[in-house]
């Protein structure tokens, strides 16, 4: 019988009780550097913090030498660095043409395999007095060219066999260390993960991303049996005795203990800092102690470090506490004596500033300072703590979580007639929700040139005369300047804008898809291992019997404009329109008004308008200075009409006085902004919001899908929904029912961009058939230049660390 093991109920009070308590000035327990993140979580790391490059993914520790190996795969050039612990800084650095994941060392030899990813190779590397010098390559398969993608690795005793998991190929190969041979191949599940070796080298488990399984592939008979455990499997450790093996289930926040004589699992471990969160904390990370009695568990999107207490086989394991941690850990060690913890935060310790970024007239070998690479990560070195300082460090990290059990079913920010207190239970005035996502702007790009609002005019690109309807609505309703995306780019955005969740497969693999490194976009319903455990908005939506329609979300287009187009999830089957054309910079945002308007009109005449709309406007996204297409400002201003026009024909509807509009970005990835790199426009538009009002509360993306879920009666997806601060500030109980009075564009439509225009033989070359294809800092550079004239300088923007005053917290 499977067991779930959480905090005990003594333990939970203890806890509760211990954060009305101050934190003590006892040595190592972290408080006094609380950064707050733009999703709206805090980080407080313990332990001393050593600065690394973009994105560290996996480490090994080398306890003889105090040095730790650590491979980077974000979006900047993958990186192996070697780490001198003591002195805390880099000693060598080794650049890698691709990399993702795998790392291996030879405990005899030290000879040392990486992963090289979409490479489709492994690169090997021999240790001298100096440090580790390229040994040659073994290569799988054509690079980036065939879907092979090599990811976690495994070494025999001898050294002279290597284990290859091959993300795309869903296979594993057995591979000669010396020839480069491949000598067997194992099929296993849905893009493997990771692989660990059995002690008696007889066993290889193989974990599979993408169908909640581990492979156990019997090495002497080549049978392969599947054992079931939880959603998104990535990390896995044996014990010492070959009996147990523990598997990190990133997507529903536990860890599975397989008992292998019965192929069983034992017990689901919850590393969620409460019993009944739901998906959200990300297990990718595990550590064991050498006596197997503590388990140590990286939870990514929670940043800390879960301690276990392990009992599977009697009386069940238990949480002892939590170690809070950079931004995003992926990566968690113990050293050989279990003094000291390793680990690895994959986003680091804050959003840091980039005065060099993004900037046209970057010299050769200056930082790209996009997005993407903008957060750096970091490698804690914390002392194993005492019971004492676990318990102060287990305070810190509630202290940093606005998550708390109780908004599953409570809301904080009543509004009697307009939000219920309770969660479930529908608004009595507003039934109707619309929501439209836009691409890719940041707020000074929009919204910069709004003297009451927090931005900078020298960073407009896209200001009242390219966006009237905008600033009218942003004018007449309400100005948000301090609203956030929870997302870096339109991979993550479109699942934290449908979701509330990115998953670990979108995080660790969507930076070197954009930095051209392999892979395919798969992020909007093309992949179900994309997909959160709970679902989407209208997963959601169809759990609470709401009525619901996608308009180009999530909707493969048919080959011509006139062709239906087809759903990409289940749940979107007969619940959207197939001939609303999606992702399509060649196709005007006013034919996709056309079409909702006349969509919109019928279904309310027939009484048949779904309580949830969801609507893709995409062309601000533009297709830079390409010859032949719309320059970036036509393709503003057709977006600007089209929802100027949408929300005009709905405040003219019989169902007006029951509706909300709310709109936003998802992601913020196309330019500067003088605040941070996350700060993007948003509008909320009803008769039940605030007039002429300007809100300066901190607001995310999530907070408009916890406002939406509120106002439909719809349980949140994750913890981050649960979480995040309802927009109630901006309603009123005293509606105003005029309707909007949409503005004409006053920049013309139809404007082609020429052949000498700034950056258009570059745009010849980008793909803006396919979502964020274009390379992002050349692109900004050439939209620049498009508006401000050839050569013109694009200011450096300022992006830093939020500050923790007039943030809801708590």
């Amino acid at each position: 019988m499977k067991r779930i093991a959480v905090l005990s109920i003594t333990g939970i009070c203890l806890l509760a009780s211990s954060l009305l308590l101050r934190i003590s000035a006892e040595e190592n327990v972290p408080g006094s550097q609380v950064t707050m993140l733009p999703n709206g979580w805090k980080i407080s790391p313990a332990g001393q913090q050593i600065p690394l490059d973009d994105f560290p993914i996996n480490f090994l520790i080398d306890s003889s030498e105090r040095t730790a190996i650590v491979l980077h795969s974000g979006h900047s050039e993958p990186v192996l660095a070697v780490i001198d612990l003591a002195r805390g800084r880099e000693i060598q650095r080794l650049r890698l043409r691709n990399a993702w994941l795998g790392m291996v060392r030879h405990p005899r030899t030290g000879m040392l395999y990486v992963s090289g990813g979409g490479e489709n190779n492994i690169y090997k590397f021999r240790k001298n007095r100096t440090g580790y010098v390229a040994d040659g390559e073994i290569v799988l398969a054509e690079p980036r060219k065939a879907d092979v993608f090599t990811a976690g690795l495994a070494i025999s005793k001898s050294g002279s066999v290597l284990y290859v998991v091959c993300n795309l190929s869903k296979e594993v190969r057995v591979v000669d260390t010396s020839s480069g041979r491949t000598l067997l191949t194992f099929p296993v599940g849905k893009n493997p993960y990771n692989c660990v070796l059995s002690s008696d080298e007889q066993t290889l488990f193989v974990s599979n991303w993408g169908d909640g399984s581990v492979s156990m592939i019997h090495l002497l008979t080549g049978e392969i049996e599947k054992i079931p455990v939880g959603p998104h499997p990535n990390d896995m450790k044996l014990d010492r005795d070959g009996k147990l093996l523990f598997v990190a289930n990133a997507n529903n926040n536990t860890v599975s203990v397989v008992h292998l004589g019965t192929r069983r699992v034992l017990e689901n471990i919850r590393t969620s800092i409460t019993e009944k969160a739901p998906e959200g904390s990300t297990p990718n990370a595990l550590a064991l102690s050498a006596d197997g009695r503590t388990l140590l568990v990286a939870n990514a999107d929670n940043n800390d470090i879960a301690v276990v207490h392990l009992a599977p086989e009697t009386k069940g394991s238990l949480i002892r506490g939590f170690i809070p941690t950079g931004w995003y850990p992926t990566g968690v060690a113990l050293s050989e004596d279990g003094a000291t913890i390793y680990v690895l935060n994959g986003k680091g310790s804050r959003s840091f500033p980039n005065p060099q970024g993004p900037n046209p007239y970057q010299k050769p070998g200056e930082e790209r300072q996009f997005i993407g690479s903008l957060m750096k990560g970091t490698l804690s070195i914390i002392p194993y703590p005492t019971d004492a300082v676990l318990r102060n460090w287990t305070d810190q990290t509630f202290r940093n979580t606005p998550y708390r059990d109780e908004l599953l079913r409570l809301n904080s920010e009543t509004m009697a007639g307009i939000f219920s207190q309770f969660v479930g239970s529908e608004s009595r005035k507003i039934k109707h929700i619309i929501y439209i996502i836009k691409e890719n702007r940041t707020y000074d790009q929009v919204f910069g040139d709004i003297p009451r609002g927090n931005g900078d005019s020298s960073l407009v690109l896209f200001g009242e005369a390219i966006t009237p309807n905008h600033h009218a609505l942003a004018k007449e309703f309400a100005l948000l300047d301090n609203f956030f995306v929870d997302s870096e780019v339109s991979a993550d955005g479109h699942n934290w804008s449908m979701g509330a969740y990115a998953t670990d497969y979108v995080e660790k693999t969507w930076p070197g898809l954009y930095a051209d490194r392999g892979r395919k976009y798969d992020y909007e319903g093309e992949n179900s291992t994309v997909f959160p455990e709970s679902g989407y908005i209208w997963d959601a939506a169809k759990r609470a019997h709401v009525t619901y329609r996608s308009y180009g979300e999530f909707i493969q287009n048919g080959p011509k404009p006139t062709d239906p187009g087809k759903a990409l999830v289940p749940a979107l089957e007969g619940n959207f329109d197939p001939y609303f054309r999606s992702f399509d910079l060649e196709y005007p945002d006013q034919k996709r008004a056309d079409r909702f308007i006349s969509e919109f009109r019928r279904l309310v005449s027939e009484d048949k308008l779904p309580r949830l709309q969801i609507i893709r406007l995409p062309n601000d996204h533009t297709a830079g200075t390409r010859p032949g297409s719309h320059t970036p400002r036509a393709l503003v201003a057709d977006n600007d009409l089209a929802l100027g026009r949408l929300v005009e024909a709905v405040s003219k509807s019989s169902v007006w006085k029951k509706t909300a509009i709310f709109v936003l970005e998802d992601d913020a990835q196309n330019g500067p902004d003088h605040v941070d790199a996350h700060r993007s426009p948003c509008l909320v538009i009803s008769p039940y919001v605030k007039r002429h009002f300007l809100d300066h509360t901190h607001y995310t993306t999530s907070s408009v899908l916890r406002t939406i879920e509120l106002l439909l009666g719809i349980h949140p997806m994750s913890q981050y929904d649960a979480a995040a601060r309802p927009m109630t500030n901006l309603f009123t109980t005293e509606p105003d029912f005029a309707a909007y009075r949409g503005i004409p564009n006053g920049y013309p439509l139809d404007e082609i961009n020429k052949p000498d225009a700034p950056g258009a033989k570059e745009s010849m070359q980008m793909n803006f058939e396919d979502i964020d294809a274009a390379p992002d800092d050349l692109l900004n550079r050439i939209i620049w230049q498009s508006v401000h004239g050839k050569g013109a300088q694009m200011p450096p923007p300022v992006r830093s660390a939020l500050p923790l005053r007039g943030v809801h917290d708590r």
